[in-house]
């Protein structure tokens, strides 16, 4: 909690009007280069007032040299959607919205996480980090799964976000962080309305995981009709040339136990999905 926004100090008409230009032009999150530039200053001149901002409840430090302009109507734990998307970018570097806040933004579950997941291929010292309420957790990937990281405008930000048939590989491969399989099973029909086929296919193979072929297949071949693929058994038929060897489980971490399905070699490891019956 900061306790700086129940007291925030007073400002001078300068600082006053650079915070107002930065919000007017949609730099919620903004560097001391571009602080210095507003207020023509220079740039230790410009971390000095940032200090004093960030003291008074202003502005929050969020890595080195990027700052957060906190809205006027913030409370200590407020929480805004929009904010926390433009901020999950420049929390590491490289970074990507994924997972269920991917989810939530192509709107395929009206279930917002209360957790932000952040894609990166950075280490981190801490996996999640606290600000303004809201928690953002840090899932980081091999730079080979790192891609399809796509530029969007939300409201006068921009934000990063994995593209729409990243986020269903995502999903697929860690249905953990996506609310589980159960979630990941309910989102795939509406989710799977405005995929483009082929660059999915491409992704998969760029991946290269055996077990995410195992899932998927699984997934399609039972919903059935329920999803529209194009090309169903010619694109099924293709996956499953691509299985590896051994069982994948239906809800990775889930219990190794459950009826092994042998066509798609997944072990159905999470009961009472309601999913039409198996192909064997």
């Amino acid at each position: 909690m900061d306790t700086n926004l129940h007291h925030r100090g007073t400002l001078s008409s300068a600082l006053a009007n650079a915070l107002s230009r930065l919000a007017s032009e949609g730099k919620s999150v903004f560097t001391i280069d571009e602080f210095a530039s507003t207020m023509r200053r220079s740039k230790d001149r410009t971390r000095r007032i940032l200090s004093g901002l960030s003291s008074g409840g202003w502005v929050r430090r969020l890595t080195k040299g990027t700052y957060l302009l906190i809205p006027l109507d913030a409370g200590p734990e407020s929480i805004w959607s929009e904010e926390a998307a433009v901020i999950a970018g420049h929390l590491a570097a490289p970074a990507a919205l994924a997972y269920w806040s991917a989810c939530h933004y192509w709107h395929w579950t009206e279930q917002a996480p209360r957790t932000v997941f952040v894609q990166t291929t950075q280490k981190k010292m801490h996996t999640s980090r606290r600000i303004m309420g809201v928690e953002y957790r840090f899932v980081t990937i091999r730079r080979r799964k790192f891609f399809a990281a796509t530029p969007r405008v939300s409201g006068h930000a921009r934000i990063i976000v994995t593209d729409r048939e990243k986020t269903f590989v995502d999903a697929v491969d860690r249905p953990d962080l996506c609310g589980g399989i159960r979630h990941v099973i309910a989102m795939m029909p509406v989710a799977a309305e405005r995929l483009r086929w082929n660059t999915l296919d491409e992704y998969l193979e760029r991946i290269g995981s055996g077990a995410i072929y195992k899932r998927l297949g699984l997934m399609l071949d039972m919903l059935g009709d329920a999803v529209h693929v194009p090309d169903r058994d010619r694109r099924l038929d293709a996956w499953h040339t691509r299985l590896t060897a051994g069982c994948a489980p239906l809800e990775p971490g889930g219990p190794c136990k459950g009826p092994i399905d042998g066509r798609w070699r997944v072990r159905m490891n999470a009961p009472g999905i309601p999913l039409r019956g198996s192909r064997r």
